[in-house]
């Protein structure tokens, strides 16, 4: 199973990824995370259901300098992926960094 999130408030420049990372490797889900322009952070996961819906509780909370203030989660087909990030799901979970 591939979820997509994105999760809003103030979860950058609080280790926010770091820490995404970090969760995401201790359930064994592969994939990655990042910052947004908007402020955001955005998650791709793939791995066991269970797992996916930790991670995704681990999300709404963040970390203790983190201020979650909505988490947006939606399923993804293989398909959907595109090339560039269909790598990060067959690895361990990293942090993307963009341009």
């Amino acid at each position: 199973m591939i979820r997509h999130y994105r999760v809003r408030g103030k979860v950058q420049g609080v280790s926010f990824r770091a820490n995404a990372r970090k969760r995401a490797r201790a359930l064994q889900l592969r994939g990655w995370v990042q910052n947004c322009e908007d402020g955001s952070v955005e998650a791709c996961a793939s791995g066991d259901e269970s797992a996916l819906e930790e991670f995704e509780r681990w999300l709404g909370r963040g970390p203790v300098w983190a201020r979650v203030d909505s988490v947006e989660a939606k399923t993804l087909l293989e398909s959907q992926i595109e090339k560039e990030q269909a790598q990060y799901l067959l690895t361990e979970f990293t942090i993307r960094y963009t341009d």
